[in-house]
């Protein structure tokens, strides 16, 4: 697959099969649409392009909103469509300058002329141009004009992408592991920098990698320990992850950090990836740190009895 990080990069294709949207999480609905295009394309001899942006449209819109999580990084996002068979992935960095284009303008200059639109796949609610004034009628309309054929998403497929969307990050947010990753169809991950922490780990006889995830706007689950696997340097290894502010050392923090089993390396300043597959407990502020130990011990003994 090839990335573009601007529109302007891309070089239009024969036959090109096209789809937009933000694709959080590259989830279940978002890969169904992904096979769609993928056999439409397969069926004129085209290649697929997947158009998205960022920032997210909200981050440049509404800048004094902080709130706002999203499932995978621009970076993941690339990576799980690589994955897919994506032959082309376009990048556009969103400004205001280019929400104010209007409807007929980025039809004609970015589907048409930049990408060689052949066939877009578009859901019946995707609005576009100055305003949002534009959708799928516009589509419809100019597609004769243009020499393009519009393929709408059935109703029905796009509310599910926006329910799969909302049901993973309340799960996240609520610990619900599993359905997150029903809904994702792979273990939610996240992807961070190794740090120095305070060592207290290490003092009760369970070491921690502390994780320092650089996109701010990346969703973190909820606070608790959760059964993970930890791909250091392409090998995989079981361990339990922690989430919380510590309450039990009096914590002012939140902090990520993961205690990987049979592991002793010094791995500091290394970027490492986290799967979450099973909730364990919740973060718990406990009496002492040898409570704390005797938990883990448990703690430990629960992640290894599960199956993942």
């Amino acid at each position: 697959m090839r990335v573009y990080n601007n529109i302007n990069e891309f070089t239009a294709v024969n036959n090109a099969v096209v789809t937009i949207g933000t694709f959080d999480g590259v989830h279940i609905g978002h890969q169904k649409i992904i096979a769609g295009i993928k056999e439409l394309a397969d069926s004129i001899g085209g290649e697929t392009v997947i158009l998205t942006f960022f920032p997210h449209p909200r981050m440049i819109l509404h800048p004094e909103d902080e709130s706002i999580k999203l499932i995978t990084t621009i970076d993941e996002k690339a990576e799980l469509m690589e994955r897919l068979g994506v032959n082309h992935l376009i990048i556009t960095p969103f400004s205001r300058d280019f929400s104010n284009q209007t409807a007929e303008g980025y039809i004609k200059d970015v589907l048409v002329n930049k990408i060689g639109t052949k066939k877009i796949v578009i859901g019946y609610d995707h609005r576009f141009g100055k305003d949002r004034q534009g959708g799928l009628e516009d589509l419809q309309r100019l597609g004769p004009v243009y020499d393009f054929d519009v393929v709408e998403i059935p109703e029905q497929d796009i509310n599910e992408v926006a329910i799969s969307s909302t049901r993973i990050r309340n799960a996240l947010l609520n610990g619900d592991i599993d359905l997150a990753n029903t809904c994702l169809g792979y273990p939610f991950f996240i992807t961070g920098k190794v740090v120095r922490g305070d060592q207290i780990g290490r003092q009760i006889g369970y070491p921690t990698a502390n994780i320092v995830v650089e996109e701010k706007y990346k969703l973190i689950p909820s606070d608790g320990i959760f059964a993970v696997k930890v791909n250091v340097a392409g090998k995989k290894y079981k361990g339990m992850a922690y989430i919380g502010s510590r309450p039990t050392v009096n914590g002012l923090t939140r902090n990520i950090e993961v205690n990987i089993f049979d592991f002793s390396e010094e791995i500091y300043n290394q970027a490492i990836r986290m799967e979450f597959h099973h909730y364990i407990r919740g973060d718990v502020k406990f009496a002492s740190l040898d409570e704390l130990k005797a938990q883990l011990a448990q703690d430990k003994v629960d992640v290894l009895n599960l199956d993942f």
